[in-house]
């Protein structure tokens, strides 16, 4: 029986990674899209937008080549409160994002699109994470030794130094990681 392409949307490393554990073929395609958010809509609305763009950009790509594939895309953002953070502009903003997030439980919403043809899934996935304090100091040495730039909320948790200060977690890790992998395999197979 053929078997469609399975098609991950997305440059982030970390996302290839995750989606690697279900152990099916797969390929990557850079996609670039806008990842504004829209002030009247709501994060879960936001999230599965941005990551629908990015579905329909690639699946535009793939439809040139007339093959049949399965989209997968996403999108992730931390949020406290209605406050939303997302990727960082430098270091000040990310030592700022960091700060805020001490003390109290945030949110991770990852939202995921599903495309192929007409068939489409659209999902949100939230978990709550709560981080020990850290130090103005062990904020420092986090940003100059990682440089986590490229990560919503300006952190990693599974970088090794933010691994450390990891309180509590609820809800799917890999979802804060940037891909809630058992949604995304349980979706996956009404596709495949």
């Amino acid at each position: 029986m053929y078997q469609p392409r399975l098609i991950l949307a997305s440059q982030s490393p970390r996302r290839k990674d995750i989606l690697s554990l279900i152990q099916l073929p797969f390929e990557t395609l850079a996609v670039d899209t806008e990842e504004s958010l829209d002030p009247s809509l709501s994060i879960e609305e936001n999230v599965t937008l941005i990551a629908l763009r990015k579905a329909e950009t690639a699946a535009c790509m793939i439809e040139k080549t007339g093959q049949r594939a399965v989209i997968l895309a996403a999108d992730t953002v931390v949020a406290k409160g209605n406050r939303i953070y997302g990727k960082p502009a430098d270091f000040d903003d990310a030592f700022g994002m960091l700060k805020t997030l001490q003390n109290r439980a945030h949110r991770v919403y990852t939202g995921f699109v599903l495309l192929s043809g007409d068939r489409s899934h659209t999902e949100c996935v939230t978990t709550t994470v709560e981080f020990e304090p850290m130090s103005e100091r062990e904020i420092t040495r986090y940003l100059l030794s990682l440089q986590p730039y490229d990560k919503a909320g300006s952190y990693g948790i599974q970088d090794p130094l933010m691994a450390c200060h990891i309180k509590r977690i609820e809800g799917c890790y890999y979802n804060v990681v940037g891909l809630p992998l058992s949604r995304v395999f349980k979706a996956l197979k009404a596709f495949l």
